[in-house]
């Protein structure tokens, strides 16, 4: 084999090796990695997909890994590690709307995007007891983690 034709094969080989990898979500948004659900970005699935057209198996692991990280799912979804950075709050007599924004934005950093009466209080007594009492409301509610 010739060294022209040996160089073209490899640099087919490389291709085919390395370009469902640079469509990889996860390469793409590393900031998104922990995302447990939301709505899907249509660029990553679309990367991914032509990566799984284009070379199965590299497509498969593509997904897989996309998927596995959550850094195909747009920002703003759920996130894995929600639960580790939540912050304690009291609040002096009764919980109000505007009590409630107050500690929501300090939190979050935006404005809260449902209705106060959507939310659910839950006296827990400590960090663990958190993490069990929003498990089981995370299985009630259909979601896996």
């Amino acid at each position: 084999m010739d060294q022209s034709r040996r160089r073209l094969l490899m640099l087919a080989g490389t291709t085919a090796l390395a370009a469902p990898l640079s469509a990889c979500g996860t390469l793409l948004y590393p900031e998104r990695r922990g995302q447990t659900g939301g709505r899907l970005d249509t660029a990553v699935v679309i990367l991914d997909g032509l990566g799984l057209l284009l070379f199965l198996v590299p497509g498969l692991i593509a997904f897989a890994v996309d998927f596995g990280s959550g850094a195909i799912y747009l920002p703003g979804g759920r996130r894995a590690d929600a639960s580790d950075a939540y912050d304690q709050y009291a609040f002096e007599g009764k919980l109000t709307a505007e009590k409630f924004d107050r500690a929501y934005e300090a939190q979050y950093g935006q404005k809260r995007d449902f209705e106060f009466d959507q939310v659910q209080r839950i006296e827990v007594s400590d960090v663990a007891d958190m993490h069990r009492k929003m498990a089981m409301l995370n299985r009630q509610a259909g979601f896996r983690g």
